[in-house]
């Protein structure tokens, strides 16, 4: 729906094409613009609800025999759509952010993580804005954080906080993150002076990161993505 209330372009085109949700166009932009998914990609979807992107992904995916696989993680129980999905998609209700790095990297091919990670979280808006921007900062800084783990404690200036065990103790698994090296990551934020800071985070540990507001974002959002591009070898440690 639009801001007014009324089906939109963008929305009565995702119910024409068979998607779950008007955000599919957003990741199809993505897509078509920065190509992260390629067949045989790996793909991580966090906060996959409502499996828009899941559809999106798998297209990508390209024919089943391309092989692939698109694993979405979100707090809800997320039914994998009939339509542009099929037996490479697979959803985990669970709290991705809960989740030790090892657990997440279990679900990737061979273990050994995945090549693109996409974080279309959102926090629980509460219309003060600088609460609801300070929420999703935190939420895309777990997502960078499970992504590439350690490497951006590397850098003094970047304020990443490392997970710990139980028993407050750094796990040696819990180091590196999930992104394989070369993989991508998209992140969405809510638009705040801190924005330009994630971004700056991120420059060093991938071979480019760029911002981007799709097409399809209502015109009362301000949402915006943190295209990541090329994680860097020295972004392993």
């Amino acid at each position: 729906m639009s801001g007014a209330g009324k089906p939109d372009f963008f929305y009565r085109e995702a119910q024409r094409l068979g998607y779950v949700a008007r955000s599919a166009f957003k990741l199809l932009q993505i897509q078509k613009q920065y190509k992260l998914i390629t067949p045989g990609s790996s793909v991580l979807d966090l906060g996959c609800a409502p499996g828009a992107w899941l559809q999106v992904a798998c297209q990508s995916l390209g024919p089943v025999k391309s092989g692939g696989l698109v694993v979405g993680i979100d707090l809800k129980k997320v039914k994998v759509p009939a339509a542009h999905c099929d037996s490479r998609v697979q959803t985990v209700c669970a709290d991705v952010m809960k989740l030790p790095k090892a657990q997440v990297r279990e679900l990737s091919p061979q273990q050994k993580g995945f090549s693109v990670i996409l974080s279309d979280m959102c926090p629980l808006v509460s219309g003060i804005t600088s609460k609801d921007a300070a929420l999703s900062l935190e939420l895309g800084t777990q997502a960078l954080d499970l992504a590439v783990g350690g490497a951006a404690l590397a850098h003094p200036k970047n304020e990443i906080q490392m997970e710990e065990s139980n028993d407050g103790a750094i796990t040696s698994s819990d180091v590196n993150g999930v992104l394989r090296r070369g993989g991508h990551l998209v992140i969405k934020l809510l638009e705040s002076e801190d924005v330009q800071e994630f971004s700056r985070i991120c420059k060093p540990l991938f071979r480019k990161a760029s911002l981007l507001r799709p097409k399809a974002t209502r015109p009362s959002s301000r949402e915006i993505y943190v295209i990541c591009q090329g994680l860097q070898s020295q972004a392993k440690i």
